[in-house]
């Protein structure tokens, strides 16, 4: 059970040891408990509204309120709280707000405050909310440093934000070390939200991250898969695959990072009733985001079963230099191409190369040396092990040691284009 706690006063009035939420998904969500007299009570929905609930969060540290419904996190028959509270939401905790006497001597089922805050996370510096400097809040705000962090973990961070898919992460370098939040990203990987894998370090080196703005792709089976959410007026909208063509899709597929798209079928994701978005779009496949491209009143007021938009891109990952596309040194793109680097390269990680790249099995793989370091990308092999795509375990890292791949594709050039220090895979 997930919860905050907060000792009493010797009075058993509240105090900043009195309010918790448990049950919940993080530490910022859960039911709503209060403790007087050295028992914990839940409170009752009709005794507690969103002023309450901004007071409430701003003590547990999270962000602002972002739902507030009973019953979310499970449901208690006693004991109740018996006091209305009547906050402001200026106040800095739930003890100094007003209290009267309820009207309600009992709460019914499933109306015990389920409430979920935003998480403390926020990208500052950039264009827009959706990307610059990643900082979270713990005791005080830092930022966080770059160690470790995969796209995987910035997919965490985006949905923490409210923001669409993860698009892009990178590194900005600092004259000095600073006091940062460093993540440990096995801990985001398991499904925890960002401050709570947060341990204190000091670096120079500090994420920059890119989220899509109004558009995401949701349960998919990486992040350029998935069925296709619209944000608009703060909420998320399902699209009608009438709606949407192969020219949108384009659009979507680079606006989120992502190769040309390969599946466009209604359903293959999940299916919602509702809300769907009531446009229908009309791209001409050269636009830099969805919601640049014209629209128009869409004919349909609902949409049968089975048909909101799934999309699957293509994965951003290449082999460039070989005799084939399915041979050569392999590149990944996050914010850029770069070569992969061969440290950590395991047989695992070249098969879901070949995969990516839809060009069969792996045959060989080897190294190539350069002259000098160059910027690179390391593939955590543990991350990929996992079923995680090349590109969301990829770290930032510099070497002059360069992966090189040949995968079964068509040709048998491709096979046996080149046999300098490549190791057969059955050896």
């Amino acid at each position: 059970m997930l919860q905050v706690n907060i000792p009493q006063t010797n009075d058993g009035s509240l105090s900043p040891d009195s309010v918790r939420l448990v049950n919940g998904t993080s530490l910022c969500s859960g039911r709503l408990e209060v403790k007087s007299e050295q028992s914990w009570s839940s409170v009752c929905e009709a005794d507690f509204d969103q002023q309450d609930a901004e007071v409430v969060c701003k003590e547990l540290g999270c962000g602002a309120p972002s739902v507030l419904q009973g019953a979310l996190y499970g449901e208690v028959e006693a004991p109740m709280w018996t006091k209305e509270f009547q906050c402001g939401g200026y106040e800095s905790a739930l003890l100094d707000c007003g209290r009267s006497d309820s009207a309600r001597s009992t709460c019914s089922p499933g109306k015990a405050v389920g409430l979920t805050c935003s998480e403390p996370v926020r990208l500052v510096g950039g264009a827009g909310r959706c990307a610059g400097t990643l900082e979270v809040k713990r005791s005080e705000w830092r930022p966080v440093e770059d160690s470790y962090w995969t796209l995987k973990a910035a997919a965490a961070a985006c949905r923490d934000l409210d923001c669409g898919s993860a698009v892009s992460t990178g590194s900005r370098y600092e004259a000095s070390r600073r006091s940062v939040w460093r993540i440990r990203s096995d801990c985001v990987h398991s499904g925890s939200a960002l401050r709570d894998c947060a341990s204190s370090s000091s670096s120079s080196s500090i994420v920059e991250l890119t989220c899509s703005d109004s558009v995401r792709l949701v349960n998919g089976t990486s992040l350029c898969s998935g069925r296709l959410e619209v944000k608009s007026e703060q909420s998320w909208s399902s699209v009608c695959e009438a709606d949407f063509d192969q020219q949108d899709a384009e659009v979507v597929c680079r606006e989120l990072g992502c190769g040309a798209p390969s599946v466009l079928q209604g359903a293959l994701y999940g299916e919602v009733e509702a809300p769907m978005w009531t446009k229908e779009f009309q791209c001409g496949g050269h636009e830099s985001a969805l919601l640049d491209c014209g629209r128009s009143d869409s004919a349909r007021s609902t949409c049968s079963p089975g048909k909101a938009v799934g999309l699957t891109c293509s994965e951003p990952v290449r082999l460039v230099g070989g005799a084939g596309r399915c041979a050569g040194t392999l590149e990944v793109k996050r914010s850029e191409w770069r070569p992969v680097e061969d440290s950590y390269w395991t047989l695992k990680a070249a098969a879901a190369a070949c995969r990516d790249l839809d060009c069969g099995s792996a045959v060989s793989t080897g190294s190539r040396y350069e002259a000098s370091r160059r910027s690179v990308w390391r593939i955590r092999s543990d991350c990929v092990q996992s079923g995680s795509r090349l590109r969301e375990c990829a770290l930032s890292y510099s070497s002059s040691s360069i992966v090189k791949l040949t995968c079964s594709g068509k040709s048998i050039n491709d096979i046996i284009y080149d046999s300098n220090i490549f190791l057969p895979l059955s050896q």
